[in-house]
């Protein structure tokens, strides 16, 4: 079978040369990185029976000109990317692989909390998380990462996540909340882990935001999708304590400079960008398209 490996930001090549040994025996697999144009992708995915993205996108002409394509697996969690419909008009099966990204995402929330904290390491007075309150919406494999890493820190940890039992939350010694109101009003810190579906886009908007602590930080490693920047920039002028750092810069990008050292976006998605995660989340895509084609395992699937 050949498996393209599609990657315009391309993986570490520990992780390539570890990709290039599990596949070597059984499969064929090509390299595709630093492409520029969209019709770049349709053109190499034409002869493909899987493919391996990142952050590529994988559209409808995408899904059309690949003739021969079975599965498409996402390296990473997040697979708004994947246009889910066609692949499932084709019967091709998209998987992600989760959890193989969350210690790195993890990291760098708190990472991004610390750098606020201190006032973006500029001179004058910050302040410490420990005995602070840290707010997670949405306890899967990246929430439950910053938990440990926040307690820590000394931090008070709570989380909202209805699909999420609450003893499930007990047991690692967070607090259950019962609404994101509650969740967003209550704390000193927010992680933001929620995927962008249609039922999260734009739902941190301004009935939350209005409600903030005077003091508060913001830290979203999600998708910038789940946030309503009007708003968001519009409580950020009505209350001065809140600082929003972010691993997805924002559309309104420019118009938040104005906040200065209360704002900080990563120049590129970075949650994931460690050789640690690279190797996981792309041996995790080989092995899961290895197994698919031997065995059949769809466990990871995300369309129907």
């Amino acid at each position: 079978m050949k498996i393209l490996l599609a990657t315009q930001k391309p993986f570490s090549s520990v992780a390539v040369n570890q990709l290039k040994e599990l596949a070597q025996a059984k499969h064929e697999l090509v390299i595709f990185e630093k492409y520029k144009e969209q019709s770049d992708l349709e053109e190499a995915v034409k002869d493909a029976d899987a493919l391996i993205v990142r952050s590529d996108k994988v559209t409808a002409e995408v899904v059309n000109a690949a003739t021969n394509l079975k599965i498409v697996v996402r390296a990473g969690a997040g697979y708004d990317n994947v246009d889910l419909q066609s692949c499932s008009e084709r019967n091709i099966v998209v998987m992600n692989t989760p959890g193989q990204n969350s210690n790195a995402v993890a990291e760098l929330s708190l990472g991004l909390m610390i750098y606020l904290a201190r006032n973006t390491f500029l001179p004058g007075t910050g302040s410490e998380l420990k005995g602070k309150k840290l707010g997670i919406h949405a306890y899967g494999n990246v929430g439950k990462l910053v938990a440990g890493l926040a307690k820590g820190f000394g931090m008070e940890v709570s989380a909202f996540d209805p699909f999420v039992d609450d003893s499930v939350l007990i047991d690692d010694g967070v607090v259950p909340v019962k609404s994101v109101n509650e969740l967003y009003s209550d704390n000193d810190v927010i992680s933001i882990n929620i995927p962008a579906i249609p039922s999260t886009i734009k739902s941190i908007n301004k009935d939350i935001l209005e409600n903030l602590k005077k003091s508060v930080i913001l830290i979203n490693t999600a998708r910038k999708e789940v946030i309503d920047e009007i708003d968001l920039l519009n409580a950020m002028r009505k209350n001065p304590g809140i600082k929003y750092g972010t691993d997805v810069m924002p559309d309104s990008h420019e118009k938040m400079k104005e906040f200065g050292m209360r704002y900080f976006a990563t120049p590129k998605k970075m949650g994931a960008e460690t050789e640690e995660a690279n190797i996981n989340a792309a041996v995790a895509a080989l092995n899961q398209i290895i197994d698919f084609f031997e065995t059949g395992n769809e466990k990871f699937r995300v369309n129907k």
